[in-house]
């Protein structure tokens, strides 16, 4: 098996909007009411996975959830009195960022050499709470052979789970056995930690992950203060690179050491708050940045514009690419409407390794389906939504048929 590193993307729904849901998150909170334009966010979110794909990557998508979700407004026993938020929930596109779809365990690392994949019950964030069952279904769809798959259901929603972007994997390549590393919070804060240990222990048992080959390491209080709600906020790794904050850890020397002593030959590229605040890179997204390995062999990071526009981000990272470390290239994204929801573009994939033969190939994209899908977008994805349209019933069956267009374009009308 040829086992590769594949980034499944989020294709933003027709229904983005900014309602200012996510408690912690300081960009989606801070743009709450603004007008949205779900048919540019789509779009510069198909540019993306296009950028990624003429690197020479392998690139698959994962679609919008169904919305407006009607039958959460019905369990909600939703009226005109009752209260708005509710109707907020049930339009949320906020399944875009797949990061939060799952945790992934590649085969190499479990026990019975397939790979496994949580959906996360995301159950810190109502809005988010809803997601799981739709994104179950649609991963037991993309990653149905079960000869090389187990799609597992969420862990129990006493204890928060987020997915991928609480956990990092490090090793010396993708298709090798490498060690795990999951990142979590303790509660007590002015925002929730939402990322619990349990959960994250309880998905590396289920995944049948080797004890001397993964690590446990808590997210740092003030980060999580800053608003850095999820730890790719703050750190992202790539096989054996990790590209961090100073203040990423509760315990920095403690979680370097551990690092560095499970994984033979980690570097950790660590930027200091001297040079880029916390306050800086969590409105930059510096670290939720797509750190990738290119063909040729070299690391690349994949970044948002907003990071050009820093003076203190620009500057780090150009004194960075002028010495010899292992991070050679920086590339720039636009992904600002997914960013002033408080998304960057690692929030907007899950990464899987696996034989792209094994993964239902209509979850992979080439050029022609990135030219149909954005032929739908451009034809049927609203070009606007205001915070008063949001539950307009003219509005809701438009958002509908979008993503019915989309199904039928990629013959996945089973997501229906």
């Amino acid at each position: 098996m040829a086992l590769v590193e594949i980034n499944f993307d989020g294709i933003v729904g027709p229904s983005h909007n900014y309602s200012g849901l996510s408690i912690g998150n300081l960009a989606a909170t801070k743009n709450a009411g603004k007008v949205a334009y779900p048919r540019a966010a789509a779009l510069q979110g198909i540019a993306k996975m296009r950028h990624n794909m003429a690197l020479g990557l392998t690139q698959g998508f994962l679609l919008p959830l169904p919305r407006p979700k009607l039958s959460f407004l019905d369990d909600m026993a939703f009226d005109d009195d009752a209260d708005p938020a509710l109707k907020a929930m049930a339009w949320s596109a906020s399944s875009m960022w797949t990061a939060n779809a799952a945790t992934v365990s590649p085969a190499p690392d479990t026990l019975d050499g397939r790979c496994h994949l949580t959906v996360a019950n995301l159950v810190t964030m109502p809005h988010r709470s809803i997601e799981w069952p739709d994104t179950l279904a649609q991963l037991r769809v993309a990653f149905g052979n079960e000869d090389h798959f187990v799609v597992h259901g969420p862990v129990p929603p006493t204890f928060g789970d987020e997915g991928a972007a609480n956990h990092m994997r490090m090793g010396s390549a993708h298709s090798g056995t490498c060690v795990e590393i999951f990142v979590y919070g303790r509660p007590g804060g002015r925002f929730p930690a939402r990322q619990h240990e349990q959960a994250s222990r309880a998905i590396a048992r289920r995944h049948g992950l080797d004890d001397a080959r993964t690590l446990f390491i808590e997210q740092s209080p003030v980060a999580i203060e800053a608003g850095a709600f999820h730890n790719d906020v703050v750190a992202v790794a790539n096989e054996h690179v990790l590209f961090c904050h100073e203040q990423a850890f509760a315990n920095r020397e403690g979680a370097h050491a551990a690092i560095r002593n499970a994984v033979p030959g980690a570097e950790i590229v660590e930027v200091p708050a001297s040079a880029v605040s916390l306050d800086e890179a969590i409105t930059s997204y510096l670290f939720n940045a797509q750190l990738l390995t290119l063909p040729t062999g070299e690391h690349a990071l994949i970044v948002p514009t907003e990071c050009r526009d820093s003076a203190a981000v620009s500057g780090w990272l150009d004194a960075m690419l002028a010495g010899n470390g292992p991070i050679r290239k920086v590339l720039y994204v636009d992904v600002r409407q997914s960013m002033a929801n408080g998304g960057g573009p690692a929030c907007l994939r899950l990464r899987v390794v696996a034989d792209p033969a094994t993964v239902d190939q209509r979850f992979l994209l080439d050029e022609n389906k990135a030219e149909s899908i954005a032929s739908v977008i451009d034809q049927y994805w609203p070009e606007s939504i205001a915070p008063d349209e949001i539950g307009r019933p003219q509005l809701g069956e438009q958002v509908a048929n979008a993503r019915e267009k989309l199904l039928s374009v990629l013959n996945l009308k089973e997501l229906g």
